[in-house]
């Protein structure tokens, strides 16, 4: 396939991909303490950022995008507590609940991307306005996904040298 015949959506899947797998490469292979240290003064740590970052999936691609509830489910028996915005990212759900909850949420992401045009009108609010951009559509959405996905990477990256002095993970 050449370039001219990627499609728009198949780029922002692409790149969207690639920031969820340095995501879940840089966290692999920490145990369970070294993703529940925090590492920086605010107090978050790794697998909570990760939890933090299955909650921005649910809520652009299924509450903003779709206006519908987030399909959340919980193997541990363990219920979120109310968001507390002022909160450091953490949790009590095993890493491995989250790992795989954040997939959970990345496949859901996946098939919205997948199902609908780029250009269809968002059918729920974010509850917020965004600084200085209407947020307008689902190609907005997964742009927004993609830089929120990468930041957060690069905050684990951080806290994983930090950690163990491990550098240089990911596909990236």
């Amino acid at each position: 396939m050449s370039d001219s015949t990627i499609s728009e959506r198949d780029r922002l899947q692409y790149f969207l991909d690639e920031q969820r797998n340095a995501v879940l490469a840089i966290i692999d292979g920490l145990d369970e303490t070294r993703l529940r240290t925090p590492v920086l003064p605010s107090g978050w740590t790794p697998v909570g950022l990760l939890l933090h970052l299955a909650g921005a999936e649910s809520t652009w691609f299924q509450r903003v995008a779709l206006g519908t509830q987030p399909q959340t489910r919980w193997d541990d028996g363990i219920e979120d507590p109310p968001w507390d915005p002022e909160a450091p990212f953490t949790t009590e759900h095993s890493a491995a609940a989250v790992v795989e909850h954040y997939r959970r949420q990345c496949r859901i992401s996946d098939e919205v991307l997948q199902s609908h045009d780029l250009d269809s009108p968002l059918l729920g609010d974010p509850g917020f306005d965004w600084p200085g951009e209407p947020i307008t559509d689902l190609r907005w959405v997964a742009l927004h996904m993609i830089e929120e996905t990468a930041r957060h990477a690069g905050h684990l990256d951080v806290a994983r040298e930090l950690l163990d002095g491990a550098t240089g993970l990911g596909p990236r």
